[in-house]
């Protein structure tokens, strides 16, 4: 079941999908005050300002993360600078605007950071869906 939550601080909303997220913990390490996995609710949207908030939301490789600012009826995202990154043991980071094509020709535009899988093991290929952890990759 897909569980969706939304915490707001009255200028920005963040949303957070779980059964996308892959457990990079890139916002916890880039935002500990208001990413607190092991607390209820886990995110304290108070500890940080609204461009903060957004700035790390934006890092999220998997998409489990998005915003919208309140107030705004168009709740699209901005494109962002194409960026790649290899996370050490983990997915190869793709910051930006892409059109991802599948085997089967289907094609999807990604407008925020996409995490693909380097190990070879997701069940979610390509993207990454967390299996790295699970089997110790090294690369």
């Amino acid at each position: 079941m897909d569980k969706t939550k939304e915490y707001s601080n009255g200028e920005v909303t963040i949303v957070w999908a779980s059964e996308k997220c892959i457990h990079s913990a890139i916002c916890v390490k880039g935002l500990p005050s208001v990413f607190q996995p092991k607390e209820r609710p886990w995110i304290k949207i108070d500890a940080a300002s609204t461009e903060e908030l957004v700035d790390q939301v934006k890092k999220c490789p998997s998409g489990a993360l998005s915003f919208f600012m309140n107030g705004n009826n168009d709740k699209t995202k901005q494109a962002l600078e194409t960026k790649v990154e290899v996370l050490e043991n983990g997915p190869l980071l793709v910051y930006g605007t892409l059109k991802v094509t599948d085997k089967d020709g289907q094609e999807e535009t990604k407008n925020k950071t996409t995490a693909f899988c380097r190990c070879g093991a997701s069940n979610n290929k390509p993207y990454c869906d967390g299996t790295h952890v699970k089997n110790n990759f090294k690369g």
